[in-house]
């Protein structure tokens, strides 16, 4: 039994996506395969809040845990389907990976440069955007039933949607002017300047003045007042029609200076810009530590894992990292126990192979 796929993902021989993933989790191992493995899981479904499933559409119901079955035992169950192209529709059937969806929502289309092939994220956005629409879904729904006294509900949620929808008004746009937007780098469409510019010391910093009064504050402290008045960059629309010219003109100004003299430089003059960060600078950057960003949690493997914090900033009721991630089955037992087995059931259910423990 190998158990999720993030198991396998190692860098230097440890499980690195899975002890950031699964962390304050715990594992129950059940043979879904045991001709008992479908009546077990019924029992741990009566006071369960969410049920979680990211199956190929159709699984639940073959297995016998259609939604309505799940509701049937819990009525106030939110099950939450995540799959790669819905529930419903013609590709529902399709297999679907996050590099696919951002393939297919025109996401990497729009990234990249326009001389070059388009380019896929170099990490799970649409996992990460289906997270956290999921998440967001689930407590929506589950507000439902402890505010309102409302029933459960099923959400359908495919990798597909939160990315199409995190794009914003291409489509619109498209629309209006039957124009596909060409790849730009790191420029925008946006007036600018916009883009990410080489440093004296061969590194980057990333400008963003995409406000009227910010590019014309940027461009005073390049160029003075006349660069600020000159036609070609006066106004937004001239600024995207002459990028290149003002990229070349940021770009030589920027190059004089260090990353750090840079952003020195432009923060005093009340510009935005910020240093393009490799790994080793973020780790080491104050504002992370001050912000308590990285955080360090014991595990049994590494002695002391480092990872993000806890992203969400509660007053009153702040999370926490409170344990590693578990060992396959680590919570066999202890899972199986609050579920109202005896330790005789349980006993019995190790044994003939349909639940398994850690060892």
């Amino acid at each position: 039994v190998k158990g999720d796929t993030l198991r396998g993902w190692r860098a230097e021989g440890v499980e690195t996506s899975w002890k950031i993933h699964a962390r304050n989790k715990k594992s129950l191992c059940i043979d879904f395969r045991h001709e008992g493995a479908m009546d077990l899981i019924r029992r741990l479904i009566p006071g369960a809040a969410i049920f979680i499933e990211s199956f190929r559409p159709g699984s639940l119901e073959t297995m016998g845990l259609a939604p309505d079955e799940l509701q049937r035992i819990e009525p106030k169950l939110v099950v939450a389907r995540i799959s790669g192209w819905g529930q419903t529709g013609p590709y529902s059937h399709r297999l679907g990976f996050g590099s696919l969806v951002e393939g297919f929502s025109g996401f990497a289309e729009m990234n990249g440069y326009a001389d070059r092939a388009p380019l896929l994220p170099p990490m799970g956005l649409a996992d990460a955007l289906t997270g956290l629409t999921g998440a967001f879904a689930c407590m929506t729904a589950l507000r439902e039933v402890e505010i309102n006294g409302g029933k459960g509900q099923v959400i359908d949620l495919a990798l597909l949607d939160p990315i199409v929808n995190a794009l914003g008004p291409q489509a619109a746009n498209y629309r209006l002017s039957g124009k596909k937007r060409e790849r730009m780098g790191s420029r925008s469409h946006l007036p600018g300047p916009r883009n990410v510019y080489r440093t004296s010391d061969d590194g980057w910093v990333c400008m963003s003045a995409s406000t009227q009064a910010m590019a014309e504050r940027a461009m005073r402290v390049v160029g003075g007042d006349e660069l600020a008045e000159d036609p070609r960059f006066k106004e937004p629309a001239a600024r995207v029609a002459n990028g290149d010219e003002l990229d070349r003109i940021v770009g030589a100004f920027v190059a004089q200076r260090t990353v750090d003299e840079n952003v020195r430089f432009f923060e005093q003059a009340e510009v935005t810009i910020g240093p393009v960060n490799d790994i080793d600078r973020l780790m080491r950057n104050e504002h992370v530590h001050a912000r308590g960003l990285l955080a360090d949690y014991p595990d049994p493997d590494t002695g002391q894992f480092p990872t993000h914090a806890v992203t969400a900033r509660l007053s009153e009721t702040p999370g926490s990292i409170r344990a590693p991630a578990p060992r396959l089955g680590q919570h066999t037992r202890q899972v199986l126990s609050r579920a109202g087995l005896t330790d005789k059931q349980i006993e019995a259910a190790i044994a003939s192979g349909l639940a398994r423990e850690s060892t």
